[in-house]
């Protein structure tokens, strides 16, 4: 699973990215300072399944603190984009390259109306952000758009002269982006398009490019600089021009000052909480950041905004769940590690599908498996449910 962070240059991608990552990431106030893309890990945050067996689980990867496990997942910051990128403007065709691999996107805007549709400095409020929104669905159904017509014409004349099946013609032409044959159905039912594939007009053809890349790139709007006080009336506004859209209010620059202030010991906080503790000596610069950060920010939006971003692009979006790996009778690892493995699998997964996952072995020789909350036998096309715990029995 690979998450890509969009936005046109100088709203707070590489913020975002780094608040996210920790990664040490060029960050600067005009277009185009990230150049090639930045890829690293963050983390989802669950509710940990230990504490219901009254243990303290040992994460193999990432990390578990007072019942709340953090999973890790790929994220990619990509170059920033401009109008006409999908025609070559800004670093419009390397930022669409990158995002070709990614299941869904953060789409990170400046919801304060600080920064001009070409990515440069304008005084808060003179923008509207609105405008980010349109501009990256139209950008991206383009470059589908750009995709599907490639050839076209010989290969829907193929697909007329051989009698092939429509939908899985489309579908492999469209592989390299995550199409199915189901989501070709799809569309094609929806939009009514004429069995004829020859007779498909651009106009269609860009319907079935909308189509397409909704299901294949979701998007969850990040609204980014909530700190800025223009940012607050922005936000109710695109709330109600953008309802199918899920648009959450963040400030990645107090996110990435929390997690700081964390890692230099000098306040106890979780990605994603209401609320810090401060533990270590503050100057009068820092206590005053922290407390903007405590009433503007965290008081007033539940949070900074960031974790809840990719939280939901994960769970939401893409409707992952987590599985635990473990035992009726034994919750450790040959270390002595308590629920060491976490996995974040599809919502449709079956205890099949978490074996293969574990060792291709374990699916081979499947012979059934237990759910450890319930110690029930399930069988191997048994639906999962997020935050399962599943022990594999397997033949020789």
């Amino acid at each position: 699973m690979l998450i890509g962070v969009v936005g046109k240059p100088n709203v707070g991608k590489s913020t975002f990215f780094k608040a996210l990552t920790l990664m040490d990431v060029y960050i600067a106030n005009f277009p185009f300072a990230t150049i090639k893309p930045n890829h690293g890990t963050a983390s989802v945050r669950i509710e940990c399944v230990d504490k219901e067996f009254g243990k303290q689980c040992n994460p193999r990867m990432g990390t578990c603190t007072n019942g709340t496990r953090f999973v890790p997942v790929d994220l990619l910051d990509v170059a920033g984009l401009v109008p006409g990128a999908y025609k070559g403007l800004g670093l419009g065709n390397q930022f669409l390259n990158d995002l070709n691999m990614a299941d869904a996107l953060i789409h990170v805007i400046d919801a304060s109306g600080s920064t001009s549709e070409k990515g440069e400095p304008v005084p808060a409020g003179s923008y509207d952000p609105a405008d980010d929104v349109r501009f990256l669905e139209t950008e991206l159904d383009m470059w589908y758009l750009g995709l599907i017509k490639t050839g076209w014409e010989k290969f829907a004349r193929t697909v007329m002269q051989t009698k092939a099946n429509i939908s899985k013609s489309v579908a492999k032409q469209l592989s390299g982006l995550r199409v199915t044959e189901d989501m070709v159905v799809d569309a094609i039912k929806n939009l009514k398009l004429p069995e004829d594939i020859m007779s498909w007009k651009d106009g269609e053809l860009l319907q079935l490019a909308a189509s397409l890349r909704k299901k294949t790139k979701p998007i969850v709007i990040a609204a980014n600089k909530i700190d800025i006080p223009s940012a607050e009336n922005n936000l109710h506004r695109l709330k109600e021009l953008f309802p199918d859209f899920k648009i959450i209010p963040c400030s990645a620059e107090s996110e990435l000052a929390l997690k700081e202030a964390a890692k230099n010991g000098l306040i106890k906080y979780s990605p994603g909480d209401s609320k810090f503790e401060v533990i270590g000596n503050l100057n009068e610069r820092q206590k005053a950041a922290l407390d903007f950060v405590r009433k503007d920010i965290l008081e007033k939006y539940g949070s900074s905004g960031v974790q809840e971003v990719i939280d939901y692009a994960v769970l939401n979006l893409l409707g992952y769940i987590a599985i635990y790996p473990g035992g009726v009778n034994k919750l450790t690892d040959s270390k002595g590690n308590t629920l060491p493995d976490c996995f974040l699998m599809p919502g449709n997964s079956t205890a099949l599908d978490f074996a293969y996952r574990l060792h291709t072995d374990f699916g081979k020789n499947f012979i059934k498996a237990i759910d450890v909350k319930t110690k029930m036998a399930i069988g191997k096309e048994h639906k999962l449910k997020h935050r399962d715990v599943i022990e594999i029995a397997a033949g020789k």
